[in-house]
């Protein structure tokens, strides 16, 4: 009888330790699912999509390792997506919102914050990190980025269908992480105008519609050997600087605009596409897809001065460029593109005069 007595006390008090432990487990497992929002695996994420309160959007997805598409239509910054997927996986949470702050928080979170969605890849079956089958996409994680803490250290962070908000951040980041979590479609998108290494080149245009004595053709004639003509002429021109016209190819290994303008006011849009193109680039790669951009001056309006302190007639450090076929109404840089930015007569060699 004793003996029963002493396994039922025995059962009881385990029973008891088994309960405190489920307790606390599953209180510990709520707390950290209302504050886990770091990505412990960004390397599975397949998609991020992202939405403030004034209806801006943006879906950013994996196409494959080190490619993605902004809006299933524009080729992403590698570089900005990199930033974004970092800031996922080093997040942490410092601290719940004070009870005093509570109230105030919630209310700006529902007028100005984020809604973060992140997909990653999955598996039906998964065991010990060893076995998985059956892959699929799965919504991992919904949560909304508020502004910064008064200290700017930090951003105030909340899940989904939970009222405690958190502030997280970087370690070692002095600064707050609700920048990189934009949903404007154009902050993502890859700025490339050209990217074509000398191998990938087939020819390049160059027409000046104001000045066509200077406009020429650049084919190539072999490995690494081009020729110069004139627009629309087979008569390549004899002498030419070949190594000039190796570093200009060169410089279209890299060219970027510097902003996208397709918001601009479309009176004044209107009115520069209609005026006579500076430039117009055509390059063709080995594979025969053509990219051309037209280059406009800019008028002038910072009221730069020449060398004689006359007013210059455009301005001499930006151009508006129409790229992607006519899609995009972009600016460049002459420091960026003047490399490429040459006339004919900087390829012709220089004549001697003869002695007499």
């Amino acid at each position: 009888m004793k003996k029963n007595k002493y396994i039922l006390i025995l059962i009881f008090i385990l029973a008891t330790l088994a309960l405190v432990l489920i307790l606390t487990q599953s209180k510990s497992t709520f707390k950290r699912a209302l504050s886990d929002f770091a990505v412990e695996d960004t390397s599975t994420v397949t998609k991020i999509f992202m939405a403030d309160k004034n209806n801006n959007t943006v879906k950013l997805t994996r196409m494959e390792p080190g490619k993605w598409v902004v809006n299933d239509k524009y080729p992403a910054q590698n570089q900005g997506i990199n930033l974004l997927l970092k800031t996922m996986l080093e997040l942490e949470v410092k601290q719940p919102v004070a009870a005093a702050a509570h109230d105030n928080i919630i209310r700006e979170l529902a007028v100005n914050s984020v809604k973060v969605e992140i997909y990653q890849m999955g598996y039906r079956i998964h065991i010990f990190d060893k076995l998985k089958w059956f892959p699929y996409e799965k919504l991992s994680k919904v949560y909304y980025v508020g502004g910064a803490i008064p200290s700017n250290l930090g951003s105030y962070m909340l899940m989904e269908n939970s009222t405690v908000p958190f502030v997280a951040f970087l370690p070692g980041f002095r600064g707050f992480v609700s920048p990189r979590y934009t949903p404007i479609e154009k902050n993502w998108r890859d700025y490339t105008v050209f990217r074509n290494s000398i191998p990938e080149i087939e020819s390049i245009r160059m027409e000046f519609p104001s000045d066509q004595g200077n406009s020429y053709e650049v084919r190539r004639a072999g490995a690494r050997q081009f020729s110069l003509n004139s627009p629309g002429s087979n008569t390549p021109v004899i002498d030419f600087d070949t190594l000039k016209i190796l570093n200009f190819l060169s410089g279209f290994r890299n060219l970027n605009f510097e902003a996208l303008l397709n918001d601009m006011d479309p009176v004044k849009k209107d009115s520069i596409l209609k005026s006579t193109p500076f430039l117009i680039i055509s390059l063709t790669d080995t594979n025969g897809k053509n990219n051309t951009i037209k280059t406009f001056h800019m008028a002038n309006l910072a009221g730069h001065m020449d060398y004689n302190g006359k007013p210059l007639p455009y301005d001499p450090d930006r151009l508006y460029a129409l790229v992607n076929n006519d899609q995009d109404f972009t600016l460049i840089q002459f420091f960026v593109f003047d490399k490429v930015l040459r006339p004919k007569f900087y390829f012709l060699k220089e004549k001697l005069p003869t002695k007499k």
